[in-house]
């Protein structure tokens, strides 16, 4: 028997069901015999919001890197995406951007593409298809209260039923993927790994988003954005409209503290005003809102520094946002998650040898 197929790992454990969650699963299941998710809602069936995700109701984009990470994982994702209404975006052919420096150049020839759809299809395209593996099963309803094993070595996870029964979970991995609630700092501490060092940086940075019905067909249509100058004496605000599946434009306002936007239906459009150019009020004019305004406050920078820790326990790995999360006007979140379960597959080539956890 090879080395890898001594050391291949019978059963993981990944903690929570969001993108992150289930590319860690993809990443798993070639490594491992099972894979079971703790997910603390329920899944949707379909293309619907999924509890516990309060940024999908705000703009969201793949960079390159995030939409070929998870076509490599799942093969044919991107096909899928784009079938079911996804549009593929060249950078920055197909952008019409006012930055502090004026207008984009809009290229001819485009080497990076951005891929634009509701976080709620990206979520089902990716679910659907981690989920047909019958070697991954899902626990909802169910939430990771604590980790089991020593300082030195995670061997699985106590849960918490939604009957308040508690069940330890044992496994050959743990990955943490349950994103900016991550229990982890505290798990360790309570292991005796503590002195964790972490960067928080806040802006104050509010999203204020809506969904329309877009005026006229959105295929081919350009992402449309208008970004704050710092030069300017007064609170930043940008904007940005999406064209996503159905037709629909998927629009999100910002504004930094003192200019943030609020959640009235009739404030929205006049914050759009505000900007330092009228194209996305003016567009806005004489499209149909779908949605209701929601707002989010939680956008602050943040980043664990795992890999400073001494020990760092066997068997536990931290992907997402549970590791670095990031202001959504960056639009990196889902492609890092991505790229993270790429190096986490990569690692797993060579078997659950020791330092593999590290590594990660």
């Amino acid at each position: 028997m090879s080395e890898a197929l001594r050391h291949r790992p019978a059963h993981a454990v990944v903690i929570g069901g969001s993108i992150a969650g289930m590319l860690a699963a993809a990443a798993l299941t070639p490594h491992v015999d099972s894979v079971e998710i703790i997910e603390a809602h329920q899944l949707p069936d379909g293309p619907e919001p999924r509890t516990g995700v309060p940024q999908a109701v705000h703009i969201h984009l793949l960079q390159t890197g995030g939409a070929e990470a998870i076509n490599d994982l799942l093969p044919g994702s991107i096909d899928l995406l784009q079938a079911a209404g996804a549009h593929r975006i060249p950078v920055t052919t197909n952008m019409v951007i006012y930055s502090p420096e004026g207008w984009y150049r809009r290229w001819k020839r485009a080497t990076h593409y951005l891929l634009t759809a509701s976080r709620d299809l990206t979520d089902h395209i990716i679910r659907q298809q981690v989920l047909k593996d019958p070697r991954v099963t899902v626990r909802t309803h169910t939430r990771a209260i604590t980790l089991l094993g020593t300082r030195h070595q995670i061997t699985g996870v106590r849960v918490r039923a939604a009957d308040n029964t508690d069940v330890d979970l044992h496994a050959d991995l743990v990955i943490d993927a349950s994103g900016r609630a991550s229990r982890t700092p505290q798990w360790l501490s309570q292991l005796g790994i503590t002195d964790l060092a972490s960067d928080h940086i806040d802006s104050g940075l509010a999203y204020a988003s809506r969904f329309y019905r877009a005026p006229v067909p959105t295929r081919g249509w350009p992402v449309i954005g208008v970004q704050a100058d710092p030069s300017l004496p007064r609170p930043g605000n940008a904007g940005g409209i999406l064209p996503i599946e159905d037709d629909r434009w998927h629009v999100s306002l910002m504004g930094a503290p003192g200019g943030q936007p609020s959640g009235e239906p009739g404030a929205f459009a006049s914050f759009a005003r505000t900007l330092r150019h009228p194209i996305m009020a003016d567009l806005l004019q004489h499209a149909e809102p779908l949605s209701d305004v929601r707002v989010t406050h939680s956008t602050a920078n943040r980043r664990y520094y795992y890999e400073r820790l001494t020990p760092w326990p066997e068997g536990l790995v931290v992907l997402g946002d549970s590791a670095a999360a990031f202001n959504p006007l960056y639009g990196h979140g889902m492609s890092v998650a991505a790229q993270g379960a790429v190096a986490l597959r990569d690692e797993l080539t060579t078997g659950l040898l020791p330092g593999l956890a590290r590594r990660a």
